[in-house]
C-alpha cells in the first residue's frame, strides 16, 4: 500500500500579498509627562488668548460671508461674481490665514498655485486633519466637496456657503453621479466658477501612506494641480483618524502648543495624457504616484469602504483593525462588491468571536464546519491562511473564499458531490452514507456527523435531498473546497500508484470510478492559482 501523500501547495499570487501599512487609519497619540506638563502650562497662557481671538476671527469671517451672499440665494446654480467674489476669496481667505496664525500654526508655502485656465482642479494629500483646511487658504479659497448638510452648521455653514462647494446630498441615490456632473461642470467653465480643491482619499489617513484616490476629481480629463502636506513636529496632535484622539481633544491640545509647523507644497500642474482622460484610475494611480514620490511614502489600496468595514468590525465585537481588506484591490481582482464583504465579515464575526485577537485558529476553523482537526481540514486551513502564522484573518478568509472556494463551489462540483455520498444512487444520502464518506475522506473512523447531517436536512426526512445537499453548499462554500481537496488528493494517490507500478488494478478502478463523470470523461476539478 502506497502511503498517500500531501498535494503540492496551490501558488499564491504576489498581488494579494499583505500591505505595508496595515492599518492607515488609527493614531494614538501616548503624551510623555513632560509632555502633559507642557501642555497644561502652554494652555493656561495660550488657551484663554487663543480662544477669544478664534471667536473675533470667526465672527468676522461669518460677517463677510453674509455680506457677500446677501440677496444671492442660488448660489450652487451659478457662481460669485465681481465685488461678492472678491470678498468671498480675499477678505475670508486673508481671515483665515490670520485664524490659523493666532491658533499656533507656522505655515510655510512651497510653490505657487496655478490660474484657473492652467489646472481647474487641486487635488491635496495626504488628508489626515480637520486641519487641511489650510490647503483651501493657501490655494486662494477654491471651493471644495462637501456634505450638504454642513451648510446648515450655524456660523461655518454660511462661511461655506460663501465659498460655493461642490454639495454632496448622501440621502439621494443619484448623489455620486450628482456630484461627478457639478465638478464636470465647474471644471469646464473656463474660469467662470472657481477652481475646485478635492481630497481624492476621500477620507483621513496617519500620514503613512496614500491610500487609494477616487476618481472623482480625474473623470472631467482635466490638468489637476497636486498640494502636499505635512505636519513636522515632534509631538503630533492633528492627525485625526477613525482610531484615536476625538476632534475635541486634538484641537484642545493644538491650541495648547507654542508651535504647529504645517507645509503646503504646489507640485507642478499635471496634464493627463489620452490615455489617462479615457482611464480615470489610470490617470488617479499615476498622479497618486507622482505625490507618493515627492512625499517618499508608500502607496496602499485601502479606502473609505476599508473604514466602514472597520467600524461594522467593531459592531460585531471583533478588533476594528479587523475589517480591513484593501478594499480597492480586493473588490477589482475579486469582484465583490462592499455589500458581499460586509455579510462575508458577519459570517468571519461568528467563527472567530473575540479569539485570537480576532482571528480564526484550526479549533475553530473546526468547529464551524462541525468536523474534526483532520489532515485534510488542516491542508484546507492553510489554503486560507496565506501567511502561514497559523491563523485566517478577515482579509485572508475573503481572499479564500473568494479564490480557493467559490470556484470551486460550482453545480458540476456539488452534484460530483452528492453522486459520491450517494452510494446506493437512490436520490439521496442517509446518515450512514453521509457519515461513511466523511469518514473516509477525512482519516477518522470514529467521526461524529449527526449534527452536521441535521443541519442540512431540513426538512428533517431523515435523508438529504439533492436540493437540501446544494442549498447547503451554496452557503457554506468552504466545504465544497472540502470536497475537491478529497478528489484531488485520490488522484494525487492514483498518480503515485501508477508511478511506483503496483498492481492493484482493482482498487484503482473503484477510485477511477468515484472521481470519473458518466461518459467516462474525468472531472476538471477547478485549481485555480490563488
Amino acid at each position: 500500500m502506497v502511503r498517500l501523500q500531501r498535494a503540492p501547495i496551490l501558488p499564491r499570487q504576489k498581488s494579494f500579498i499583505p500591505p505595508k501599512i496595515p492599518n492607515p487609519f488609527v493614531h494614538e497619540l501616548n503624551l510623555t509627562p513632560m509632555n502633559k506638563l507642557k501642555v497644561v502650562l502652554c494652555g493656561l497662557v495660550l488657551l484663554p488668548l487663543r480662544a477669544f481671538l478664534f471667536m473675533v476671527l470667526i465672527s468676522l469671517s461669518w460677517m463677510v460671508a453674509v455680506i457677500a451672499t446677501c440677496c444671492f440665494q442660488d448660489t450652487n446654480e451659478r457662481p460669485l461674481k465681481g465685488w461678492r467674489r472678491k470678498l468671498a476669496q480675499n477678505i475670508i481667505r486673508n481671515l483665515g490665514y490670520l485664524l490659523f496664525l493666532c491658533m499656533g500654526f507656522n505655515i510655510r508655502v512651497e510653490g505657487k498655485p496655478a490660474p484657473p485656465a492652467d489646472a481647474p482642479i487641486f487635488l491635496a494629500a495626504p488628508h489626515s486633519s480637520f486641519f487641511d483646511a489650510i490647503a483651501v487658504i493657501a490655494s486662494g479659497m477654491p471651493s471644495s466637496v462637501s456634505k450638504a448638510e454642513n451648510i446648515s452648521v450655524p456660523i461655518f455653514g454660511r462661511i461655506l456657503k460663501a465659498l460655493q462647494p461642490v454639495l454632496v446630498y448622501r440621502a439621494d441615490p443619484d448623489s455620486r453621479k450628482n456630484t461627478i456632473s457639478e465638478i464636470k461642470k465647474r471644471t469646464t467653465s473656463k474660469g467662470e466658477w472657481p477652481q475646485v480643491l478635492i481630497f481624492p482619499e476621500g477620507t483621513c489617513t496617519n500620514r503613512s501612506c496614500l491610500i487609494s484616490f477616487k476618481p472623482g476629481a480625474f473623470l472631467p480629463g482635466v490638468p489637476v494641480q497636486p498640494i502636499l502636506l505635512t505636519y513636522p513636529n515632534s509631538l503630533d496632535t492633528v492627525t485625526w483618524t477613525w482610531q484615536g484622539c476625538t476632534f475635541g481633544e486634538l484641537l484642545l491640545m493644538t491650541l495648547c502648543q507654542v508651535c504647529t509647523n504645517v507645509v503646503v507644497e504646489f507640485l507642478p500642474v499635471y496634464v493627463p495624457s489620452e490615455d489617462e482622460k479615457n482611464d480615470p484610475y489610470l490617470y488617479a494611480n499615476n498622479v497618486r504616484h507622482i505625490m507618493a514620490t515627492a512625499l517618499e511614502l508608500p502607496v496602499t489600496d485601502h479606502t473609505y469602504e476599508d473604514c466602514r468595514l472597520m467600524m461594522t468590525a467593531g459592531d460585531l465585537t471583533l478588533p476594528m483593525e479587523a475589517g480591513l481588506v484593501e478594499f480597492t484591490k480586493i473588490s477589482k481582482k475579486l469582484n465583490l462588491k462592499w455589500d458581499k464583504i460586509r455579510n462575508q465579515l458577519e459570517t468571519f464575526a461568528s467563527i472567530a468571536g473575540s479569539c485570537k485577537g480576532g482571528k480564526i485558529g484550526i479549533e475553530e476553523f473546526a468547529d464551524h464546519l462541525k468536523l474534526p482537526v483532520s489532515d485534510v481540514l488542516k491542508e484546507l486551513f492553510s489554503l486560507f491562511d496565506r501567511n502561514n502564522d497559523g491563523t485566517i484573518d478577515f482579509r485572508e478568509y475573503v481572499i479564500g473564499v473568494a479564490v480557493l472556494c467559490s470556484p470551486s463551489n460550482t453545480e458540476e462540483t456539488i452534484k460530483m458531490a452528492f453522486k459520491l455520498f450517494d452510494v446506493d444512487e437512490d436520490g439521496s444520502i442517509t446518515e450512514d452514507e453521509f457519515s461513511s464518506l466523511l469518514q473516509s475522506s477525512l482519516g477518522v473512523p470514529n467521526l461524529n456527523v449527526s449534527k452536521l447531517f441535521r443541519d442540512i436536512d431540513t426538512d428533517k426526512s431523515e435523508k438529504i435531498s439533492y436540493e437540501e445537499f446544494k442549498n447547503f453548499s451554496l452557503k457554506h462554500p468552504e466545504y465544497a473546497k472540502l470536497f475537491t481537496t478529497y478528489l484531488e488528493h485520490q488522484r494525487y494517490y492514483l498518480y503515485i500508484v501508477e508511478e511506483e507500478k503496483e498492481d492493484n488494478s482493482e482498487s484503482l478502478q473503484t477510485t477511477a470510478n468515484n472521481i470519473c463523470n458518466e461518459e467516462g470523461d474525468t472531472i476538471s476539478l477547478d485549481k485555480k492559482e490563488d
